[in-house]
């Protein structure tokens, strides 16, 4: 039997900027009294910021004493952007929804080394990963940033070995085809822009011969020319909704019918 995915109702406690594409949310309150974490270093949750029906996931960078830390990168569009740059206000204080917690990361028992490759958006998993591991057997990673890698100095734990590009992720493939991999079993973990995922996955299949558990490549984000528009805009069915005390089932509904009639 399936059962509803649990959420969370998170009050932003702080913001804060960590470089011109990073914003670092801090998030808390009784709402997430009954968060657990799955304890695995990929973990990601779904954001739905006030306004929207529709979930970004995010890593959980961080999850200590009831407060759970997620780095957002901005774009100049965006659901979840928008709303964490304060266009429509300052978030610190508002509340948003947090779904529970997924994971992928799986390291197998003969891995002897860890390879992590990815661009601003896989950052965060990153560094909680090789927070956690570096300790225990060699890290490298390979991060692609938009600006000065200086601007992330710290970030990253000092006992990986890290090597920087910059760019906006479209050079990873290339990236990881150049690779040369340490001898013996391993485990490669890679995030960012879906095409170019597809692209290491593909080698990692037919060239490296790698087996499949022994790499996770997951694709973050799509590139797109420009962000599509929608035929009904939620949010002012939704907030609408909330102040004439509908429940979301009914909210859902009203912006099902709209649609509806938009096709129509």
């Amino acid at each position: 039997m399936s059962r509803r995915a649990e959420e969370y109702a998170a009050q932003v406690l702080r913001r804060e900027e960590l470089s011109d594409h990073f914003v670092r949310l801090t998030l808390g309150g009784e709402g997430l009294a009954g968060f657990v974490s799955t304890g695995i270093p990929d973990e990601w949750v779904g954001l739905v910021v006030p306004g929207q029906f529709q979930s970004r996931y995010y890593t959980v960078r961080s999850w200590s004493d009831g407060e759970l830390v997620v780095d957002v990168v901005v774009h100049e569009v965006g659901l979840v952007t928008e709303w964490a740059l304060g266009r429509a206000g300052d978030p610190v204080g508002q509340t948003l929804t947090i779904t529970e917690p997924k994971s992928s990361f799986a390291l197998p028992d003969d891995a002897g080394w860890l390879q992590l490759v990815g661009d601003l958006t896989a950052m965060p998993a990153m560094a909680r990963i090789a927070g956690t591991y570096a300790d225990r057997l060699p890290v490298r990673v390979h991060a692609e940033v938009p600006d000065d890698p200086s601007s992330y100095d710290g970030y990253l734990p000092g006992s990986a070995d890290v090597t920087w590009a910059r760019g906006s992720g479209d050079g990873l493939a290339a990236a990881v085809e150049a690779l040369e991999l340490p001898e013996g079993a391993g485990y490669f973990w890679m995030a960012g822009e879906s095409a170019q995922m597809r692209a290491i996955r593909k080698h990692l299949m037919r060239e490296v011969r790698m087996p499949s558990t022994h790499y996770d490549v997951m694709g973050y984000w799509r590139k797109v020319s420009e962000r599509q528009l929608r035929a009904v805009d939620p949010g002012p069915i939704w907030r609408a909704g909330k102040a004439q005390g509908k429940s979301d089932e009914e909210i859902w509904a009203a912006y099902d019918a709209a649609r509806a009639g938009e096709q129509q």
